[in-house]
């Protein structure tokens, strides 16, 4: 019984002073690489700042650099711990293999996000309007796109369906058209009333003289005129002058006494007078 006590601690001596080294050197190892990565992962982000690298890529390659690099400290610690590397690679091929089965749709937005930030439909900054939403682009990660809506709101979008649908981008061209509908009865006088809008134009530096405003009747009833205004602004001037045109044109035809068509109340009842009378 002796014999088979002094064996056991024997052989447990042996593993403590083979394996618990080993154990130790990788848990060192583990600690720092972690320690290397963090530093590494901001050294990488303070250049590229410093490079100038475009905002859309910087957390996409980061992402992907982090990665690369847990991965071969993984690759590391286990070697370390003496275990059989021609194994693990297998064992971890199934497991990548079982995971990307399980992960049919996490790869695909990997994959969406790649196509994003090659093809660049947008970039971070950018006001776009995609999936039935419409914000500025805050974020573009590996699977997803952030985006900020005008009310603050975050959306998270997938990139999967994102890079393989109609994207509308309002932020690549300098300049935007806006386009102001404005009905009229038709008894007030067109062309005192489209040089009214002309003055509203003239006076509002914001509206760009090329392309050319225009002031056009597009629709035309026995009982109103519809006049549309299209003018042309700077895409940070879009919205504001929107507004203020708006409230301009409002008015400016109460100041001159502008009608509006008459209510469907009234058309209705000149119409069954009418039918009366006939």
């Amino acid at each position: 019984m002796v014999l088979d006590i002094d064996s056991i601690r024997e052989l447990v001596l042996n593993f403590a002073m083979v394996y618990g080294l080993r154990l130790l050197v990788a848990a060192v190892i583990l600690v720092l690489g972690t320690w290397v990565i963090k530093r590494v992962s901001r050294l990488l982000q303070n250049l590229m700042l410093r490079k100038n690298v475009d905002p859309s890529l910087r957390p996409f390659l980061s992402s992907i650099i982090n990665v690369a690099l847990w991965v071969l400290l993984i690759v590391l610690v286990v070697a370390q711990m003496g275990l059989e590397m021609t194994s693990f690679i297998a064992v971890l091929g199934s497991a990548g293999l079982a995971i990307g089965l399980a992960l049919q749709g996490s790869l695909s937005n990997f994959a969406g996000g790649v196509l994003i930030l090659t093809i660049k439909p947008f970039r971070v900054g950018d006001f776009i309007e995609a999936q039935g939403q419409a914000g500025t682009v805050h974020i573009i990660n590996i699977f997803n796109t952030v985006i900020k809506t005008g009310n603050n709101q975050v959306i998270y979008m997938p990139n999967g369906p994102l890079a393989s649908s109609v994207v509308v981008n309002y932020s690549v061209e300098p300049t935007r058209r806006m386009e102001l509908k404005l009905v009229i009865s038709p008894e007030n006088n067109l062309a005192a009333v489209k040089q009214l809008l002309q003055d509203l134009i003239q006076d509002d530096p914001r509206i760009l003289p090329d392309p050319a405003p225009v002031i056009a009747v597009t629709e035309f009833t026995e009982y109103s005129l519809t006049l549309s205004m299209r003018l042309w602004a700077k895409k940070e001037d879009f919205w504001p002058l929107n507004w203020e045109m708006n409230e301009r044109v409002k008015i400016a035809f109460a100041e001159q006494g502008i009608k509006a068509p008459a209510p469907i109340q009234k058309r209705e009842m000149v119409t069954v007078q009418h039918a009366a009378k006939a």
